[in-house]
């Protein structure tokens, strides 16, 4: 199984680096049964993020075959600005919509065995894309507002289950995020051991749409 960790310009750190480092943990107690990597959609490279110019390394490709997570950040930089001279935070998301990245990760989820998942803005650079118009998901709650615009139906959760779609709120929820993809595939011991390990435990309660609504009061 594979988790790969989406890069482009601009990206938000802990929305990598969280994700990453429980996965890559879940990872060992699996004996290496998941394969966590950091890709991009143009390959091996050197990818620089939006605060001040921390950069990680791509080592591959996203392959939107490979079955497991996709995972895709949010982006750090300016939340105000002119467009048309800062690299504001809609306009790095905006930016990366228009890469190669959107149709692989249309054609990922076209898959049965892929489910994408967002951390923070990741969501709005999906939505404005056009790529989850209609689901459930949440974002960075300056963003709900924007996401909602694009035709997603925003959840006000720390994390959302829309079945091949799973989405976090603000920066730090990578950390929930990674715990629940661990929970969900491979059971509560793995993500308790990783949540015993880092001495954090996971925030909120995972939405999905099942259950009773509740009524109104």
């Amino acid at each position: 199984m594979h988790a790969q960790i989406v890069l482009f310009d601009g990206f938000d750190p802990l929305d990598v680096i969280a994700p990453f480092e429980v996965l890559a943990f879940g990872s060992q107690l699996l004996g290496g049964e998941l394969d966590v990597e950091l890709v991009s959609a143009e390959g091996a490279r050197v990818v620089v993020s939006g605060s001040l110019g921390l950069s990680l390394m791509a080592t591959a490709r996203l392959d939107p075959t490979k079955p497991g997570y996709i995972v895709v950040p949010g982006a750090v930089g300016p939340v105000e600005g002119d467009p048309d001279e800062v690299d504001t935070i809609p306009v790095l998301l905006a930016r990366f919509g228009e890469t190669a990245a959107i149709p692989m990760i249309q054609q990922a989820m076209a898959n049965p065995d892929i489910t994408v998942a967002t951390v923070c803005g990741g969501s709005l650079a999906l939505a404005m894309a056009g790529v989850i118009e209609g689901r459930h998901a949440n974002t960075h709650h300056l963003g709900v507002d924007v996401l909602e615009a694009a035709g997603a139906i925003p959840i006000a959760a720390r994390v959302v289950d829309d079945g091949n779609l799973i989405s976090a709120g603000g920066v730090t929820s990578g950390l929930d995020l990674a715990l629940y993809l661990l929970q969900r595939s491979f059971g509560p011991r793995i993500s308790l051991a990783v949540e015993a390990m880092f001495a954090y435990e996971s925030r909120g309660t995972v939405w999905t749409n099942t259950g009773r609504a509740p009524q109104v009061v």
